[in-house]
């Protein structure tokens, strides 16, 4: 079935001016007071309309068009888990001398197809089971069948997975022998290198840290000698300049082998990939994944939610970037004011400057991994104790970790209740469940949970709490674009409405832009020392946060989001010359 509606361009509709054709001719068609609209333009029935295009053809300022929404592609499966399992449509293309990106929502069938690419999964067809014979006619006449033929035939192939959590679970040893067996082009100590791993060659696999899980996976993976590569999510739990020294080797690989990667890092993503798929579809029910577009476009019709060569609108609304940049809080009420401290743990130093927390506000911190940011807020949560005992805000602080554990089998609903009785009620419906879908996801049991569904339970669970001050460490690991956008409206709204102050610690710049009121810039030697800045605007603690990286973003002319610009490029150079590293301010 077809999935159609009409669609009023606002800007061109004159309900004053026309003779309102599009009323006489079509009953979901209504203005003025007849529907809650605004300034009395047109809007039509989404539950009503069938897409016949009369209105269309009637309405004289051509303000109308019809607009496709997602459906599932009946005859066109590629793969389906069981009977009335999720399906999906489509897949990626691999192509030689490029890297391809894949970029949509989770659950919307992005690992599956990696499966299927890398040999892991072979294609059923959306039946029980299909020949080879029936995948190749399926592929007949595309770029697709070429590769499925060699694939078949024995192609090598590497993959890396998405939750690298699991690597301790399953290989137990150091580092260093764990990618002395993955090499198998002798480039070892050159990945390493570039990678930033040689502090973790000798340390067990199960004492490495997020970020040193994460680009061990991408350093095993490259360093086999294979056809295709296939990397899953490589920025999780990384910073912009781990991110960023990631995106180089494997823009070198790329010159070498293809290489597709599925990532939710849009500033990383538009910097690596030379094409990109969207997927777009029902999470958990079907997939569907584009043809291929250039970098810039794709992700600018995903942010807007409008794919015009499909004629498909995949999202309510465009996941927009606030143009006035910088924000700071228009509320001057000081919280608490905390003072100049230190913490030595295991070998590393922390110095904090004082700092003050102002009432309903969001503070971004910022700052390479392993610069103390994560025992910052372990301080100031209470967790952990400062060497000289100063820090006490004698406030209610409620605290989100960088890495989760489900360590109990209570279903979802039941721990939720446990925290706040009042989750059932419309408002923290509305605010908290919707959102983010948790929903769908409250007579499941917390061990059950993937990475992405137990990060968005920790976050509600974390601003559930009655406290003065929420922390949270890292909550954009393992979301989505949308889920991380539904993430920043949610805490802001959270922040002004409740009047509550929040520290977010993340690496996506997408997020942090979207959030904070003002930064805390961490600095120091990686594991070493480190050290904090007091609370500052977003314009200086973005320009000193990306001197000290030597990176430089811009505004895209067209969605205003954050870009990264192309190394010693013209723009590069020229916001250099000026310090404005974050992009040119008003």
């Amino acid at each position: 079935m077809e999935f159609r509606i009409a669609v009023v361009d606002r800007d061109s509709c004159k309900p004053q001016k026309c003779s309102q054709e599009c009323l006489k001719y079509c009953p979901v068609v209504r203005t003025g007071g007849e529907a809650v609209i605004i300034e009395d333009k047109a809007i039509i029935s989404e539950e009503l309309c069938v897409g016949c295009g009369i209105c269309v053809k009637k309405c004289p300022f051509k303000a109308i068009s019809i607009v496709g929404l997602p459906h599932e592609l009946e005859g066109k499966e590629v793969h389906r888990y069981g009977i009335n399992g999720f399906v999906l449509y489509n897949l990626p293309i691999p192509r030689k001398g490029s890297v391809v990106g894949l970029l949509g929502q989770n659950g919307t069938g992005k690992t599956t197809a990696v499966r299927i690419l890398s040999g892991q999964l072979k294609p059923n067809l959306g039946k029980e089971d299909a020949e080879w014979e029936e995948i190749y006619e399926r592929f007949a006449g595309t770029e697709l069948l070429d590769y499925l033929k060699s694939l078949r035939e024995g192609i090598k192939t590497s993959l890396k997975p998405q939750y690298i959590e699991a690597i301790p679970k399953v290989y137990s040893g150091k580092a260093k022998d764990l990618l002395e067996k993955a090499d198998e082009i002798g480039k070892m100590d050159e990945i390493v290198e570039k990678l930033g791993l040689k502090n973790a060659l000798n340390n067990d696999v199960k004492n490495l840290s997020g970020g040193e899980l994460q680009r061990l996976a991408i350093a095993a993976c490259l360093l086999k000698d294979a056809d295709f590569y296939f990397l899953d999510e490589i920025t999780s739990y990384l910073d912009i300049y781990q991110r960023t020294s990631v995106a180089k080797v494997i823009k070198k690989k790329a010159e070498e082998k293809p290489v597709l990667i599925v990532e939710h890092d849009i500033a990383i993503l538009d910097m690596l990939a030379d094409y990109v798929h969207i997927s777009y579809g029902k999470p958990g029910v079907y997939g569907v994944i584009t043809h291929p577009k250039g970098v810039r476009t794709g992700i600018n019709q995903y942010l807007r939610g409008y794919l015009p060569e499909e004629n498909i609108r995949i999202r309510e609304k465009p996941i927009e970037f606030d143009v006035f940049q910088p924000r700071e809080s228009e509320l001057e009420k000081v919280l608490v004011e905390y003072p100049a401290f230190s913490k030595t743990l295991d070998g590393f130093k922390l110095s904090v400057e004082a700092g003050e927390i102002k009432e309903s506000e969001v503070l971004g911190i910022v700052g390479p991994n392993a610069t103390g940011k994560s025992t910052f807020v372990k301080v100031l949560a209470g967790v952990l104790e400062d060497d000289e005992k100063k820090v006490d805000l004698e406030l209610k602080t409620s605290y989100k970790p960088q890495y989760i554990k489900a360590e109990v089998d209570k279903p979802v609903g039941a721990f939720l209740t446990s925290i706040n009785p009042m989750i059932n009620t419309s408002y923290y419906r509305t605010e908290f469940l919707k959102p983010l879908n948790v929903e769908e996801l409250m007579d499941r049991k917390l061990d059950e949970l993937s990475g992405g569904e137990l990060q968005r339970v920790a976050i509600i669970a974390c601003l559930l709490r009655e406290a003065d001050l929420y922390l949270l460490d890292e909550p954009s690991a393992h979301l989505d674009v949308e889920q991380r956008t539904e993430v920043a409206r949610m805490i802001r709204r959270f922040a002004l409405n409740a009047k509550k102050s929040v520290f977010v610690v993340d690496h996506d710049i997408y997020l942090i832009d979207m959030i904070s009121d003002r930064l805390i810039v961490f600095e120091g030697e990686p594991g070493k020392k480190g050290k904090s800045t007091k609370p500052l605007n977003m314009k200086d603690g973005m320009n000193r946060f990306l001197a000290n990286l030597g990176i430089t973003f811009r505004r895209d002319e067209e969605t205003k989001r954050p870009r990264v610009n192309k190394l010693n490029s013209r723009l590069d150079r020229e916001q250099k010359s000026k310090g404005e590293y974050y992009y040119y301010f008003n």
